[in-house]
């Protein structure tokens, strides 16, 4: 999310994190600071508050929502979405994006949450955004909620509508014959699906494991080539590419916590996407608010600052 935003224009102020590998990677990504933290901690908000952010991004822990986990709000990591609702309660900047999995659209902390925001003032935009029509070549569905303080609820819909794609992006639209491969190996999360993916077409969604061919693997039905020496599962670094991560994004750490963080990540033109679609809102808006009388405008203007800065 951090870069996809700041390739969309904005200047990000810090991040915030409770995995140390994670953190070390960012370290040797980006130029602001970003700090150690638990933000299921009480006091959590007054870190993100000092910094005096526009907006405040974030992803929270999807584990208990995702199809590839156990389903389960109440083993706890679900609570980090209230975790971030409150935050953006307490801090109140003018915007907020929150992503995660689809699923998490029907689950009850998200209801909590939703309620949460509203009793705040923020008008609400709620989305589920599939990345192959948003410039990533992958078949990846995710839920966003985009919140503006003293908005309408659906402000953003039709811009999040209108800039996708007609088709979905293939690997090759994205990354030529650059891999070296026209066929590749995904394991399936059940034999009862297809498992050979072709570079004609979206990859399916990266997650945060990476197996080999297992020997005792038959050809699926729904497979589009031969099971043979020559079929392989993309590289960690090959799964970074589909999910749009630029070719000098530096990569350290153990190969199981980088598949996790990859799969884990937010496709970076998604989030680009996203960004740039609210900067486009605000343009608009800033446009439209020329035809007011001058006491509105000044007002628009006032309430219309922005610097561009978020906290994530």
């Amino acid at each position: 999310m951090s870069l996809g935003f700041q390739n969309a224009g904005f200047d990000i102020v810090a991040a915030f994190d409770s995995w140390l590998p994670a953190i070390e990677v960012y370290k040797d990504n980006f130029q602001h600071p970003v700090f150690k933290k638990d933000l299921a901690e009480t006091e959590a908000h007054l870190d993100i508050a000092k910094l005096n952010p526009d907006v405040i991004i974030g992803g929270p822990p999807c584990q208990d929502f995702s199809s590839a986990g156990k389903r389960d709000e109440s083993l706890g990591r679900a609570d980090l979405t209230l975790s971030f609702a409150n935050i953006v309660s307490q801090v109140k900047p003018r915007w907020f994006v929150m992503e995660n999995v689809e699923r998490i659209a029907k689950s009850h902390v998200l209801k909590t949450a939703l309620e949460i925001f509203r009793a705040e003032g923020y008008g609400l935009t709620c989305s589920i955004l599939n990345a192959s029509y948003c410039g990533v070549p992958q078949v990846r569905k995710r839920y966003f909620l985009i919140g503006q303080l003293g908005s309408e609820d659906s402000f953003l819909d039709s811009y999040l509508t209108k800039n996708q794609s007609k088709k979905p992006m293939t690997v090759f639209e994205y990354l030529g014959h650059s891999l070296g491969i026209e066929h590749f190996y995904r394991h399936p999360r059940s034999y009862k699906r297809r498992a050979v993916f072709s570079i004609y077409e979206p990859s399916p969604t990266i997650r945060g494991v990476n197996r080999p061919i297992p020997k005792t693997y038959k050809k699926h039905q729904g497979d589009v080539c031969e099971i043979n020496e020559n079929l392989r599962p993309l590289t960690t670094i090959e799964r970074s590419y589909i999910q749009t991560f630029p070719n000098n994004f530096k990569f350290r750490g153990s190969k199981s916590d980088l598949e996790q963080m990859i799969g884990n990540a937010v496709p970076v033109k998604l989030s680009e996407y996203v960004a740039r679609c609210i900067l486009e809102y605000i343009e608009d808006s800033s446009r439209n608010a020329y035809s007011l009388p001058p006491v509105q405008l000044k007002l628009f203007e006032k309430a219309s600052n922005y610097q561009g800065t978020f906290a994530i």
